[in-house]
């Protein structure tokens, strides 16, 4: 199994089809079809589940689809940073990031990298922390922004001087919304929705688990439409969802009040590229001349 047909099946997994696939490719529609099926053969496993029109992966499919992007997205960071020594600043730093106010220090930080450093580009990729940590382990990340304890023995980092404030968004007619703060006590007989982070930073509140929870979530966008068509009351951080205006929702900060800082983290004892030292260069002076953001 080289390089090219993990490239191969990887495109007709992105195309659904091998007759997509080999128009994308440019490669004949039987001679794709053959690779894939001597590429089952030699993993002994069947990957595709063929319907009339799309392609299905099987679970040893999506087992190696996920190798598979692995594989080719550190080939290609290889090259790059080949391509880097030889005194072109080019690239791609990718930055793994949940929804936080915390992330506008990090496009500073993108924005004037990419006005000294045009062949530097910024790959941005969503998720929650125990995702980003297991995509970072595995080299897929230069860097992660976290929300929780850093492993000192794995990961340098940097506390981001910015904090997220924890909150219920709500609708503006609900009868808690004239509060100026909120307790989960006051909470206890509403429908809450969560987030895994949120769990994760209240998992010792005894308060939070006796809470009635009737959704959760992972983006914010699709919690605040829950939100809005009376679903429940979200616990999120404040200023991700716009609550000004004709806006039907508004956001009330717990009490006691709690913000959370994040951590920006990459893996020790690794060999840089040129365009990820010059990132941190950003943010160090950024912090250091505490400029406006």
């Amino acid at each position: 199994m080289d390089l090219r047909i993990m490239q191969y099946f990887l495109a007709v997994v992105r195309e659904g089809n091998i007759s997509a696939a080999s128009e994308a490719l440019h490669v004949a529609q039987p001679s794709l079809s053959r690779q894939m099926k001597e590429l089952e053969e030699e993993l002994g496993a069947t990957l595709f589940i063929r319907g009339n029109r799309k392609i299905t992966l099987t679970e040893e499919g999506m087992v190696l689809r996920k190798r598979a992007e692995e594989i080719v997205g550190l080939i290609q960071r290889t090259e790059e940073e080949i391509s880097q020594t030889r005194g072109q600043i080019t690239g791609t730093i990718r930055i793994g990031a949940g929804e936080s106010r915390v992330f506008s220090f990090i496009s500073k930080a993108a924005s004037r990298l990419s006005e000294n450093y045009p062949g530097i580009t910024i790959n941005i990729k969503s998720g929650d922390t125990i995702d980003l940590m297991d995509e970072i382990a595995n080299g897929i990340l230069d860097f992660a922004i976290v929300f929780s304890d850093v492993d000192e023995t794995r990961y340098d980092s940097i506390t981001l001087p910015m904090a997220d404030t924890y909150g219920i968004l709500m609708r503006k007619d609900s009868p808690f919304a004239s509060k100026k703060s909120i307790r989960f006590n006051d909470l206890k007989n509403e429908p809450i929705i969560v987030s895994r982070g949120t769990q994760r930073h209240f998992k010792n509140d005894r308060l939070l688990s006796k809470l009635r929870i009737v959704a959760t979530y992972n983006l914010i966008y699709n919690a605040s439409l829950l939100v809005e068509n009376e679903l429940g009351y979200a616990i999120c951080f404040d200023n991700l969802i716009n609550t000004t205006g004709d806006s039907p929702l508004t956001f009330v900060p717990l009490d006691p009040l709690m913000e959370v800082h994040g951590n920006l983290i990459w893996k020790k004892y690794e060999v840089q590229s040129p365009a990820v030292n010059i990132f941190l260069d950003e943010i160090h002076q950024l912090i250091i001349g505490k400029t406006d953001i």
